[in-house]
């Protein structure tokens, strides 16, 4: 039986918003039931009701009477349940509560969203995660707004309390609060529930009510304070305000002031026509320091059209409670994306990493790994490919799978682990030939055992192209996927013309998973190592636009801990002579020696093989972006080897020669003139 559950109740506003009150126990209907198929108010997003992403009623569980909706998903790309409840219009002024009753199995999680418009799928407004470690998680645009723990294996009711007039969204768990904050989007107009792979959760007693504001005559309001929550204790930050015409008049004029931590600093702002209902943003030259600890950042307008009062003084200020997230001393994280121009998803990549490069510059160090497309490293493309599921896709500090949107959740939780090790770049780089010696020091902050291991990464900036294969894929083009960064104003392809790829990992070395027992078995706090990386930076890169990443990584696979600079920051910082890592020096072999000359060759080079003992001998050659150029097994050898390289049709630039004898891996650079 369908049942309508949506009542109208009064015309409050001049802008013809009714107040709307709803509930739903899913009583009225039988288990199995396709909800959106019954019901007259809940649709699904495809709007086939009744279709596959529709949800059935169950009666497995339930927090009151005997039915509620089971979500869950083993779908990599989650669904296909998709549920939507519209909220009767696009809200975006009066009071908004929203409350619901969910069951989260343990070690699972759940997913619901806000879509902004009436037309789904084109802004959300809001997204939120119930995490598989008992964290519920509100965003806006990839950006973290509040995190706090829900309870796992038990009903709980989620209350949101939404001032859509002043943009204060308020969170209740079991009527506690544990929250506020001003959300990017300033309006809602409908609920969509869909399970993300893994999630299995339980929704019951779904319930809102809303009721209008009624415009004053001349009213301005300060809605939100953005620029200050998302930055880390000794950050500094200079603030964004925005205020909104909450009245029937037009403002011309406004002061706007905001306190932080003893500091003030003020604006006149004149020569407005800003419209009833309209927004206009106060961006802030002047800076504040963020400083640990909660404190609050108030943001106050007066003095509206030249009145000392306005007709609704409670909207004149607005008190932001500012937490900033303490990094752990020294500490970089690093974020490595899968990504390729031929995916058309990817470009929220490009968007979100150079996002958080810019709001955490000197702790976030950002890696695109390029699948496919002419910026392909092969072996780090393939080594990637063992630590995600699709594309774009990447890990942080090689933890879990995270879609890059919400790389930010993972950063903000790496960047407060102190780490065990400290690094610090050196290098000697000759811009006429190309050559790069970098020295990694690597200083112990605590004592630590295992299999530690060092890499090294280049990174490029500002990177381009030409011809198809540059060409970017782009799925937000015209607009119906949302926005993303301006590439919803793009065509798909983006013309290589038009794309300047950034954070390009253009070398990994020795290899992904870094070189085996860099360190010593067991190192003590203090302890100091040193180790060197020669590699040649071609012609056709920039230099200028280069980034060196060092990388400690724990015996569990995850990084430990990285360093950040450009080739000048870390010429500036010094070269000193270490352990050498890749180079024209012998590398760890305890039963042979081998060298690599002339080098620089431009016709033959020589390969001198001294074992010490009978051993099996493979010799591959690669090219600096990790193609393999050249591989020979000769078999079982003793003695002295020589192995002549014709590399006259090699390209100009830098080769790696890997020699393996026995189970022995050694590798020696050479440079083809």
């Amino acid at each position: 039986m369908r049942k309508s559950l949506l009542l109208f109740v009064a015309l409050t506003t001049a802008c013809s918003v009714f107040a709307q009150s709803f509930s739903d126990d899913f009583e009225s209907y039988s288990a199995g039931d396709m909800l959106g198929e019954m019901s007259d108010v809940w649709t699904t997003w495809s709007g086939n009701d009744g279709g596959s992403d529709d949800s059935p009623v169950s009666s497995a569980n339930a927090h009151s009477g005997s039915n509620s909706v089971y979500f869950s998903s083993t779908s990599s790309s989650g669904g296909p349940q998709d549920c939507v409840l519209p909220f009767g219009g696009e809200l975006s002024t009066g009071q908004f509560n929203l409350e619901m009753w969910m069951y989260v199995n343990p070690s699972t999680g759940g997913y619901f969203n806000f879509q902004q418009e009436d037309a789904i799928g084109v802004t959300w407004a809001m997204d939120c995660y119930l995490t598989n470690t008992a964290l519920i998680q509100f965003t806006s645009g990839g950006s973290l707004q509040l995190e706090t723990a829900y309870p796992f294996g038990e009903w709980f009711k989620l209350r949101m309390e939404m001032n859509l007039s002043t943009n204060s969204w308020t969170i209740l768990i079991n009527d506690e609060d544990r929250g506020s904050f001003a959300n990017g989007a300033t309006q809602i107009a409908s609920m969509d529930i869909y399970p993300l792979q893994g999630n299995q959760f339980y929704v019951d007693d779904v319930a809102y009510d809303y009721t209008p504001y009624e415009l004053p005559a001349l009213n301005g309001a300060v809605t939100s304070i953005t620029g200050m929550t998302t930055g880390l204790a000794g950050q500094q930050v200079a603030p964004t305000v925005v205020v909104r015409n909450l009245g029937t008049t037009a403002i011309n004029s406004f002061d706007i002031a905001v306190e932080y931590n003893g500091n003030s600093y003020s604006q006149q702002v004149t020569g407005l026509n800003l419209a009833s209902l309209g927004f206009y943003e106060v961006s802030f030259t002047d800076e504040f320091t963020l400083v640990a600890g909660m404190n609050d950042a108030i943001a106050t307008i007066s003095n509206v059209n030249g009145q000392l009062t306005d007709g609704d003084g409670s909207d004149d200020e607005k008190i932001l409670v500012i937490d900033p997230v303490v990094p752990a001393a020294g500490k970089i994280v690093v974020a490595e994306e899968g990504t390729g121009t031929w995916c058309p998803w990817c470009v929220r990549g490009h968007v979100f990493m150079e996002l958080l490069s810019e709001r955490y510059d000197g702790y976030f160090a950002g890696i695109a790994v390029h699948n496919a497309d002419p910026m392909t490293v092969y072996a780090y493309d393939q080594a990637m490919a063992g630590l995600i599921s699709g594309y774009p896709s990447g890990v942080v500090d090689r933890g879990p799978e995270y879609d890059p949107s919400q790389f930010e959740i993972p950063f903000l939780e790496r960047i407060q682990i102190a780490p065990a090790a400290f690094i610090e770049n050196g290098a000697e780089y000759d811009s006429g030939t190309g050559l790069l010696n970098v020295s990694l020091s690597t200083t112990f902050q605590a004592a630590v055992s295992g299999n530690y291991k060092i890499a090294l990464v280049l990174t490029e900036d500002g990177v381009t192209g030409t011809g198809s294969d540059w060409a970017q894929q782009n799925a937000y083009a015209g607009g119906g996927n949302g926005e993303m960064g301006g590439y919803e104003d793009l065509p798909s392809p983006v013309p290589a013309s038009q794309m300047v790829y950034d954070h390009v990992a253009r070398l990994i070395i020795p290899s992904f998973g870094g070189m085996p027992n860099a360190f010593e078995a067991s190192v003590d706090a203090g302890d100091e190592f040193v180790h060197n990386f020669t590699m040649m930076i071609p012609a056709d890169w920039d230099a200028s636009g280069i980034h060196i990443i060092g990388m400690v990584i724990a015996p569990d696979g995850t990084i430990e801990n990285a360093s950040y600079t450009t080739i000048e920051e870390a010429v500036a910082n010094g070269f000193v002579d270490g352990e050498e890592v890749v180079g024209v020096t012998q590398v760890d072999a305890p039963d042979a020696t081998v060298q690599v000359y002339p080098n620089p060759a431009s016709d033959i080079c020589q390969l001198l093989l001294q074992l010490d003992s009978p051993q099996e001998v493979v010799v591959e050659i690669l090219a600096s972006d990790g193609r393999l150029v050249v591989s020979r097994d000769y078999g079982q050898l003793a003695g002295s080897q020589v192995f002549p390289i014709n590399v006259e049709g090699f390209e100009s630039g830098m080769y790696m020669i890997r020699v393996m004898t026995g189970k022995t891996w050694q590798t020696q650079t050479f440079i083809k003139e």
